[in-house]
């Protein structure tokens, strides 16, 4: 569980935390279905499994309500999909590691609010933080829409080159992002700061 910024409305911090049997998943609504129907029916089943990993928005500790949430996962790259200034001395017979987010979805009536921004940062945070044990190239996406697509590029993703509308953040570019979690130095109140600062 961490403390994220305040609130915009109730001033008040908000919380992630790892999906559990307490949180309402069937009143969660993101205008989406794919989205609303993965998290009530398939994220608890992804977990059990081990293939992914949904954190959840909540507004207090302990609360039963969802406001937004994204899943982590391994994942892999071709040396092809990498664009050049990714793939200089890179290996280009094994699969290259990397982390997939493969969902993102805010709850319709928050929007607006710079959440779905606080989670995609929070998210990358976290991906910072995991390569100090794991290796991974950075956090790919595949964008939805082509509106998603020019939202991921405004917050540090660049084009593969495999398919149309995927994604991925460096992590030479996140780290530089979080440098502290990066170094391992990096307390709550730290991270707090940084991922406040940067969803401004």
């Amino acid at each position: 569980m961490t403390e994220l910024s305040p609130s915009p409305e109730k001033g008040q911090p908000l919380f992630v935390e790892p999906l559990g049997s307490s949180h309402d998943r069937a009143a969660f609504s993101c205008g989406v279905p794919e989205l609303d129907n993965y998290l009530k029916r398939q994220a608890s089943q992804d977990h059990t499994r081990n293939l992914a990993r949904t954190f959840v928005l909540v507004p207090t500790h302990g609360s039963h309500e969802i406001m937004g949430y994204y899943t982590l996962s391994s994942y892999s790259l071709t040396f092809d999909a990498l664009p050049p200034e990714l793939s200089r001395k890179l290996p280009n017979s094994i699969p290259l590691p990397a982390t997939l987010l493969g969902r993102l979805a805010l709850r319709e009536d928050l929007r607006g609010q710079g959440l779905g921004r606080l989670l995609l940062l929070y998210a990358m945070r976290e991906v910072v933080r995991a390569t100090r044990t794991v290796a991974s190239l950075g956090l790919v996406v595949d964008a939805m829409t082509d509106g998603l697509v020019a939202y991921y590029e405004n917050n540090g993703f660049v084009a593969l080159r495999d398919r149309p509308r995927h994604l991925i953040a460096p992590i030479t570019r996140m780290r530089d992002m979080f440098p502290e979690v990066a170094a391992g130095s990096a307390d709550l109140a730290t991270v707090v700061r940084q991922v406040k600062e940067k969803s401004r």
